[in-house]
C-alpha cells in the first residue's frame, strides 16, 4: 500500500519526447518511451520536481496521490544496473566484428590548386569530413581525431535540411552526428562526459533543427560538459525544415 504523497505526473498530450527531463532527473525515475516521457517507478521518484524547470513544453509537474514510498537504495541499484547496460551495450559497438562503422580513421586531404579551389568554395563542392566514424555512439573517447578539437555536435536531419553544410560547418571540426529523440540520452551525456574529460577540447559548436524533438542536443552536451567539471562554452545554431539558419548564437561556428 502506497501513502499520499509528491510525485512527478507527465502531461503525455504536451510532452513532445525531447528527453530534457530525463537529463534533469539524478534518480533516473524518467526514461523516454514511445517518444514520450515515462515515470519508469514511483520508488525512484523522490517528488522534489528538479525535473520541471527543463521541460519547454510544461508537460511535467508534481502532483500529490497515492504512490509508493521512494527508496533511495533502490535507486542506487538502478543507476548502477543502467551504468552497467550502457557498459555492456558501448563494447558490443565497439566490438562489432569487423563493421566498417567501427574503424577509426583520419583523413589526410591534400592542399587543391588555388584555382581548383576557388572553384569547389564557388560550388559547394568538396567534402570537408576529416575522420570516421561521425555517430555518436561509435566514437571512443580516446579517438585521435578528438584530441584538442573544435566539436561541431550535430542532429541527424540537419546535413539534410541545411544545403551547404559541409561548406558552412564541417571544415576544421572534428562531427559527431546523433539524434536525442531515438538514442539514449543517458548515453550520450556520459559519452560528452568522458570525451570533455580526456580529450582536451577546444569548443563546442552545436546545430540542431527547428523541431522539438532537437532541442535536447544543446542541454545534452552541457549536461556532460557539467558532469566533467568543464566550463567549455556551447554555441548553437539552429536550422529550420527548409534549411534556413533561424539562430546563431555569437561567434558560432
Amino acid at each position: 500500500m502506497g501513502t499520499t504523497r509528491k510525485i512527478v505526473e507527465i502531461d503525455e498530450e504536451l510532452c513532445d519526447g525531447c528527453g530534457i527531463c530525463a537529463l534533469e532527473c539524478a534518480e533516473g525515475a524518467l526514461e523516454i518511451k514511445d517518444g514520450k516521457a515515462r515515470l519508469i517507478g514511483e520508488s525512484y521518484c523522490d517528488g522534489l520536481g528538479a525535473c520541471i524547470s527543463g521541460c519547454p513544453k510544461g508537460a511535467v509537474r508534481v502532483i500529490e496521490r497515492e504512490a509508493g514510498q521512494f527508496d533511495p537504495e533502490a535507486v542506487e541499484r538502478h543507476l548502477e544496473q543502467r551504468k552497467f547496460a550502457g557498459q555492456k551495450h558501448g563494447e558490443a559497438l565497439i566490438t562489432a566484428c569487423g563493421c566498417p562503422s567501427t574503424r577509426i580513421e583520419t583523413f589526410v586531404r591534400e592542399p587543391l590548386p588555388a584555382k581548383e579551389a576557388a572553384l569547389k568554395e564557388l560550388d559547394a563542392g568538396g567534402a570537408g569530413l576529416s575522420h570516421w566514424p561521425v555517430q555518436i555512439r561509435l566514437i571512443p573517447a580516446d579517438a585521435p581525431f578528438l584530441k584538442g578539437a573544435d566539436l561541431l555536435v550535430v542532429s541527424d536531419c540537419a546535413p539534410v535540411a541545411y544545403p551547404n553544410f559541409h561548406r558552412d560547418f564541417v571544415r576544421g571540426k572534428a562531427v559527431l552526428l546523433g539524434c536525442p529523440k531515438f538514442d539514449n540520452v543517458q548515453e550520450y551525456v556520459k559519452k560528452f562526459a568522458e570525451i570533455f574529460r580526456v580529450a582536451g577540447i577546444r569548443s563546442v559548436t552545436v546545430i540542431d533543427m527547428e523541431v522539438p524533438c532537437c532541442s535536447a542536443l544543446p542541454a545534452i552536451v552541457r549536461k556532460g560538459a557539467q558532469e566533467a567539471g568543464t566550463n567549455i562554452p556551447v554555441r548553437e545554431i539552429v536550422v529550420s525544415i527548409r534549411g534556413e539558419v533561424l539562430k546563431r548564437d555569437r561567434n558560432a561556428a
